[in-house]
């Protein structure tokens, strides 16, 4: 029995990864096993140094150029193998834009069942999962009785904690006789700077209230200010105002940043669907009876477009950046 974390990079280790094997960190030692982490990508170098402290044995490294980027083909039958192998009956990964579908994936070839998107994960006897259902309006306690029981955990709602500076075992693994019907290349960013919505630490988002295309700077100079990634409600993107890649909400992307400040965005319950996981929420509307105050912790009644500019300077002054 043992537990594998998988440590999705980028380039380098995403802090989604970091997360995750903080948390399966805990369950390998409340069910008193062996944590084993694996990486996918063109090379682990010196990156190894980001795991120290985090109570891995080893970490099964399959290095290739070409696994440099994402590949169904390529990653999903390593893991599958590797399971397999190691006899691993816990595997725990990240609930990232692409790690949903690469933990989904996985689950399906081990024919297991798969906590996706999960807040909270423990081991009691067995592995125990908490996510949001309905909307968010609804926390469920989900216990995995499958073998190996997976789960994806969501961006953000994990400390990274380390105790100690322990690295683990790097075994490097050739990369394995698979079938890539498709290589990515190269991968070009949207925006030079741009952060990722759904792992973000902060997100700034606009609503309705910003009033039209043109006033986005309002909102991105407080976004800028903040080092934040720039979100929206669903009203927004289906005026055409901000391409959806944005759109918070309940048919949008989740995000459960440090903090999300709602800018001009009345709360309507599918949008709290996407954010009311954040850790701290602050509201900015003209509407003392927007339904996004019941939900955040605090609020501001005013115009945005005096608010906003005023504690971007603020917040630039306090940063010692002006």
């Amino acid at each position: 029995m043992s537990v594998l974390v998988l440590l999705e990079q980028r380039g380098e280790l995403k802090p989604c990864a970091l997360e995750a094997a903080t948390a399966a960190s805990k369950v390998a030692q409340a069910a008193g096993v062996e944590l084993n982490a694996v990486y996918i990508g063109q090379s682990l170098a010196d990156q190894s140094a980001e795991l120290a402290g985090l109570g891995i044995a080893k970490v099964y490294a399959y290095e290739n150029d070409a696994l440099n980027y994402y590949s169904n083909d390529g990653y999903v039958p390593i893991v599958r193998d590797l399971v397999q192998e190691l006899g691993a009956t816990v595997v725990i990964g990240s609930a990232s834009a692409l790690g949903k579908e690469y933990c989904a994936s996985v689950a399906a070839r081990l024919g297991t069942e798969l906590a996706q998107d999960a807040i909270e994960v423990s081991w009691d006897g067995g592995l125990k999962a908490k996510k949001p259902v309905y909307a968010g309006k609804i926390v469920s306690e989900v216990s995995i009785t499958a073998s190996p029981a997976m789960v994806s955990l969501r961006p953000n709602v994990v400390k990274i904690e380390r105790d100690g500076d322990a690295v683990p075992e790097i075994v490097k693994r050739d990369m394995p006789q698979v079938s890539l019907r498709t290589v990515l290349k190269e991968a070009a960013v949207a925006a030079a700077g741009q952060i990722e919505l759904t792992e973000a630490k902060v997100v700034v988002s606009g609503g309705r209230g910003i009033g039209g295309p043109e006033n986005w700077p309002v909102v991105q100079e407080l976004a800028d200010a903040l080092g934040a990634a720039l979100g929206a409600s669903r009203a927004v993107v289906d005026a055409g105002w901000i391409h959806h890649s944005h759109q918070v909400g309940q048919t949008g992307k989740v995000v459960s940043p440090d903090i999300y400040v709602a800018c001009g965005i009345s709360g309507a319950i599918q949008h709290q669907a996407g954010m009311r996981t954040s850790k701290l929420i602050v509201a900015i509307n003209k509407d003392p009876n927007a339904p996004i105050f019941k939900l955040c912790d605090y609020g501001i009644v005013g115009d945005l477009f005096e608010i906003c500019p005023l504690l971007a300077a603020e917040v630039r002054k306090a940063l010692g950046k002006e």
